[in-house]
């Protein structure tokens, strides 16, 4: 609920044409806005420091952009995850400062034009076919206020690679290290840094990586101090996970 609705009410019940009783009652149903098909969860930004987000995949078009709108009403940004590029133009024409991430399939409105936070989330990449993953993380962390720096191709099978790259590491307040195949590189950076380090696991690989199990199950198993993982190919929460450690860093 808005700001003007919130004081609307409580004019109400200073002048006595709401009762206390009905008030608390609006106030308690507010933060669900049901359009249908949703429940929108409209507190959701005043909880946690950013609105409720959509997750694209498998919805309709029409369904996405009735989301869109409502949030919209409701909040200065939001975020789509997970949308087809055909979707997400169609949903443009309707929210036409809306803008659409072609390498991380998101859609978003109100992205900041400049960090909001200190330092940076570090996003590192085992393999090229990763990007993706890694792009939807960055594009998370920077809808939240955070500056982000990407490395890509930095997998285990040249570990010269991930070497070089030690000052930069080091840099990093927080870690996202992206990895198919048997997830090895996750490891590798924990023992390189003392910044916390979010493993993704990918559904990158031939056979026996059973679309990302492998992988997700040898992060699990790090043998680096305080790899935390998440689940197969999330780079939103990684990303959101990323944005909340590093977004401590202002108050250190």
């Amino acid at each position: 609920m808005d700001i003007d609705k919130a004081q609307e009410v409580l004019a109400k019940v200073k002048d006595q044409s709401l009762s206390v009783d009905e008030a608390l009652d609006y106030f308690r149903q507010s933060p669900i806005e049901d359009i249908g098909f949703a429940n929108l969860d409209t507190h959701r930004g005043l909880r946690q420091g950013f609105p409720e987000v959509v997750f694209g995949q498998g919805k309709s078009t029409e369904q996405i952009t009735g989301i869109c709108l409502k949030l919209s009403e409701k909040e200065r940004k939001w975020l789509v995850t997970r949308i087809e590029k055909e979707t997400a133009m169609e949903v443009m024409k309707e929210i036409p400062h809306s803008e659409y991430h072609e390498n991380a399939s998101c859609l978003s409105l109100g992205m900041p034009e400049e960090p909001l936070y200190p330092g940076f989330i570090g996003i590192i990449t085992a393999g090229t076919t990763d990007i993706p993953v890694a792009c939807e993380a960055a594009v998370t962390a920077q809808m939240m206020g955070h500056k982000i720096q990407l490395q890509h191709d930095l997998g285990v099978a040249g570990i010269h690679r991930i070497l070089s790259k030690q000052d930069w590491i080091k840099k990093a307040h927080v870690l996202i290290v992206v990895a198919g195949m048997e997830g090895a590189l996750p490891s590798v950076v924990a023992g390189l840094t003392d910044s916390p380090v979010i493993a993704v696991p990918t559904s990158v690989g031939y056979g026996t990586h059973f679309k990302g199990v492998t992988a997700l199950l040898g992060m699990l198993n790090s043998c680096g101090s305080g790899v935390m993982v998440v689940n197969i190919d999330n780079g939103f929460g990684a990303g959101f996970a990323a944005a909340q450690i590093n977004k401590l860093s202002k108050h250190s």
